[in-house]
């Protein structure tokens, strides 16, 4: 894949799927176990004293992604971890989880799987250790990360490392029933709206994935004059979205309820990426006769799931967390985030190929994978996402000027 230099520089915000909060249970040694809080990294053994158990908050739905690298990582090592917890919450839940647990010295979480929102939340909140800074020379397998997710690396600043990537999109996923030949740019996709009122959707950006990344790559697709501004250069998105409004019936406030109107036919074509294109295909949730396309034109927004630790950890609970990262980002570890298409591809680093992936993730993909994605993640440009600032700018703009009135929730 090509990376285009038009990439803005801070961390972004992902399409990601959240999940109802809830904290993990402190464990029995107390909180973050295993020893006291480092205070000198040089303090941290190679190799726990003794076997850890680990409690992981998940606030990116990386779980089914990564449980198979850590199951297996842990019944090959059990003199490094003795067991792993998991926990799940929403990437908005991070500072109320987590602070006051840094704030206390007193951890029941040991390390967060987060998308680039929940990373930057912590990041704002000085809750991270700066674990590359640090701990950087513990995970020498970065080095074989792809370029674009080497660039989402980049972008943690030093207090996350990269477990899991994807272009996203934007892409389109449509009926061939009713939308005989698909959009190839924007300007298609608004003409066959208005001949087709109702029948296309996407949901509130701040509460979807697809929704997000259809948003963050339209400017690219119009040719605004500054991609990474949307309050000062996407003067061209905001007229195409509330020209494109004008046949959108209503804004659901998240992607569970557009694979519903998708698979009953209320709609007929959607904004997707990759993985919402793939997954709920093989999971049953759509019909496996839908289609996707790409505009003719247009530029990847990438995503990435990052492992963060809070800072109060002892040093053989990071000792364990870096060597469980660094088997994690082999090529015969890292395969296992194929999945089922849930990240697609999935793998974070160079020559984690479909083969070394579970024989049910390989027969996933056989079946429901689109060629066409692979060809375009070679021949399409990548950015980064807008950086926290910039996408709450977005955010709010979407919601007083395009969305008001529309969402499901007001529309009642």
């Amino acid at each position: 894949m090509r990376t285009s230099k038009k990439a803005a520089a801070l961390v972004g915000v992902a399409a990601l799927t959240l999940l109802t909060a809830c904290a993990p249970p402190a464990p029995e040694d107390g909180g973050g176990g295993a020893g006291a809080a480092v205070t000198d990294p040089a303090d941290v053994p190679d190799t726990p004293s003794e076997p850890v158990t680990l409690n992981i908050l998940d606030v990116a739905g990386n779980q089914r992604l990564t449980e198979g690298m850590v199951d297996e990582f842990v019944e090959e090592n059990p003199d490094v971890i003795e067991s792993v917890t998991w926990e799940t919450g929403g990437a908005p839940d991070v500072t109320g989880l987590v602070k006051p647990q840094v704030d206390s010295g007193n951890l029941s979480i040991d390390v967060v799987f987060t998308g680039n929102d929940g990373l930057a939340a912590g990041i704002s909140e000085d809750l991270w250790l700066p674990v590359m800074d640090d701990y950087g020379d513990r995970v020498s397998n970065q080095e074989n990360y792809l370029e674009p997710a080497a660039k989402m690396q980049e972008l943690a600043q030093g207090y996350g490392v990269v477990t899991t990537y994807y272009p996203s999109g934007p892409l389109l996923q449509y009926n061939p029933e009713v939308v005989d030949t698909p959009p190839a740019s924007p300007e298609e996709l608004l003409e066959w709206a208005e001949a087709n009122p109702g029948k296309f959707g996407y949901a509130r950006p701040a509460n979807s994935g697809p929704g997000r990344t259809f948003l963050m790559g339209l400017p690219y697709v119009l040719g605004d004059e500054d991609p990474t501004d949307p309050e000062n250069g996407w003067d061209k998105t905001w007229a195409y979205l509330k020209e494109l409004g004008q046949y959108v019936d209503t804004y659901p406030t998240g992607t569970g309820q557009v694979i519903t109107n998708l698979a009953d036919g209320t709609w007929a074509m959607v904004p997707t990426t990759t993985g919402w294109e793939i997954a709920p295909r093989a999971e049953g949730q759509l019909p496996n006769t839908l289609e996707a396309a790409a505009f003719d034109d247009f530029t990847w927004v990438t995503d990435a799931h990052y492992a963060a630790i809070p800072k109060g950890q002892s040093a053989d609970k990071i000792s364990a967390i870096m060597l469980l990262l660094q088997d994690m980002l082999t090529p015969e570890q890292n395969a296992k985030a194929y999945d089922a298409g849930y990240f697609y591809p999935g793998p974070a680093v160079e020559g984690a190929t479909l083969d070394l992936a579970p024989q049910e993730s390989q027969g996933v993909i056989e079946e429901f994978g689109r060629p066409m994605f692979d060809e375009l993640i070679e021949s399409q440009d990548s950015v980064v996402p807008l950086d926290a600032d910039a996408m709450v700018t977005a955010f709010d703009i979407w919601d007083r000027e395009v969305g008001a009135g529309k969402t499901e929730e007001e529309a009642g």
